[in-house]
């Protein structure tokens, strides 16, 4: 009879992933409920539930995506509303829940422990608690330091508290990728050729975007340099080594590539002298990777830059941080797997080392499960707005990689167009995988363990 209960306990209890998944849809409801109050908007009149609730979803989802201008249509406390929503979706539902129960002083349980570990896919249960308040102290210190540089640009062109005001709401935006500021509508077009702005903003980007664990790595590795023999790049995970790797290769690569797209378009950089082009180019690359800011109007890019935009965004920053898409990790374990089937080898491997082939699997089904989702919106978007291909792929590539990046049609989209996206912002978030964990019915191990016969199929 005991076990009975036991077993009738585990059986109601909620997974992790499911846990994540409804935290942000209940994340969601609550900004929304506070964004359509009277209070929250400018002039004092409720907001339509609709664009609060698509201005909720793509704060807690950070993506940048919004139907309304942030800087004119929210009032204050409207504003400080959708910063705390970036805030806790950057950080994500489980650490931000962790911090709370560390702060009043409640004992962190094993089972918490365990929705860190899952979380940000730990193979150990120590230290975790130590890993958060670490996450938690070093988001603080990196937007505080982004927003001492923005002000020295912001306060003398408005002032102290506007200005002030406008450096701390962008440098939690950048660095939780939501891509949202209070300037206007044209995002930091107005500071293309500004390197501080520039820069500043690019640093924010790509640290956040590398990963929590990744920064840790690196960190204790070149603390622990002199007291082992290998060096400090020898010290480095598999995992550090393959983020960093792709993370310089599209940075760079992409930077290359918008800089021959564009470098003789007069609606983007074709006026700027050449450390602007370079600069734009640079920024352009970095945005993609789910922040959202942009320097030059997307409407305005070539053809190459808007397919490369779309794969830039498609792809995002990496696993453990704050950047969406399908991870850059997923796609380098994608390109080691045909590089080894291509070479003839049984194994894929990288640096030495065999990886697994449930990364691979996990990678694969990471990338269908993402197409299918951008494949299914396009329809739904194009059934219900009837907007061009590109401008309507290039919003739901945007919404799934959680960029916030738009050729100019999101305030346009009727209800439904507006539905379709904050669903696929809302799955762009918790991640395919996830959604898809979190509604399967748990299988019987009895059912996991048969082994049925093998056959082949043709393949190519």
């Amino acid at each position: 009879m005991k076990e009975k209960k036991i077993l009738l306990k585990k059986k109601r209890g909620l997974s992790t992933t499911r846990i994540i998944a409804l935290g942000f849809a209940a994340a969601i409801l609550v900004g929304a409920f506070f964004l359509m109050l009277p209070i929250s908007s400018a002039d004092g009149t409720w907001t339509d539930p609709i664009d609060a609730l698509f201005t909720a979803t793509t704060s807690i989802c950070v993506t940048g995506l919004v139907t309304v201008t942030t800087a004119t249509h929210w009032s204050l406390f409207g504003q400080v509303v959708i910063l705390i929503l970036a805030q806790l979706g950057g950080l994500g539902v489980i650490t931000a829940a962790m911090c709370v129960l560390i702060l009043v002083g409640r004992k962190i349980t094993l089972k918490d422990r365990m929705l860190i570990q899952e979380t940000y896919n730990m193979d150990t249960l120590s230290g975790l608690v130590r890993l958060v308040v670490r996450i938690v102290k070093g988001t603080f210190l990196l937007e505080g330091i982004g927003a001492l540089c923005y002000a020295t640009v912001f306060i003398p062109e408005y002032g102290f508290f506007p200005g002030l005001w406008k450096s701390i709401f962008n440098a939690v935006s950048a660095f939780c990728n939501a891509g949202m500021d209070v300037l206007g509508e044209t995002s930091l077009r107005a500071y293309a050729q500004n390197p501080v702005i520039n820069i500043t903003t690019m640093l924010l980007i790509l640290l956040s975007g590398l990963g929590f664990i990744v920064w840790w790595n690196l960190i204790d590795s070149w603390r622990e340099r002199k007291e082992h023999k290998r060096g400090f790049v020898a010290n480095l995970t598999i995992h550090t080594k393959l983020v960093l790797i792709m993370t310089t290769a599209l940075v760079l690569g992409g930077a290359l590539l918008f800089f021959l797209f564009e470098y003789r378009n007069p609606a983007t950089i074709g006026n700027m002298d050449t450390g602007s082009k370079v600069m734009a180019s640079l920024f352009q690359s970095v945005t993609t990777r789910t922040a959202g800011f942009e320097t030059i109007p997307q409407a305005n890019l070539t053809e190459g830059s808007t397919l490369l935009t779309m794969i830039l965004m498609l792809i995002g920053g990496s696993p453990a941080g704050t950047a969406g898409g399908i991870k850059t990790t997923t796609v380098g374990i994608l390109l080691l797997i045909m590089l080894s089937t291509v070479r003839g080898k049984r194994e894929t491997e990288f640096m030495k080392r065999r990886i697994s082939a449930d990364s691979g699997r996990t990678a694969l089904t990471v990338v269908g499960l993402a197409l299918m989702v951008v494949i299914g919106a396009s329809f739904l978007l194009f059934a219900t707005d009837g907007l061009e291909f590109k401008d309507t792929v290039y919003e739901v590539m945007s919404a799934m990689g959680t960029v916030g990046l738009t050729r100019g049609i999101t305030s346009g989209l009727s209800v439904a167009g507006k539905l379709v996206i904050i669903v696929v912002m809302y799955i762009g978030r918790i991640g395919p995988v996830t959604l898809a964990l979190a509604l399967a019915m748990k299988r019987k191990g009895k059912e996991q363990s048969i082994s049925l016969p093998e056959e082949r199929i043709l393949i190519g």
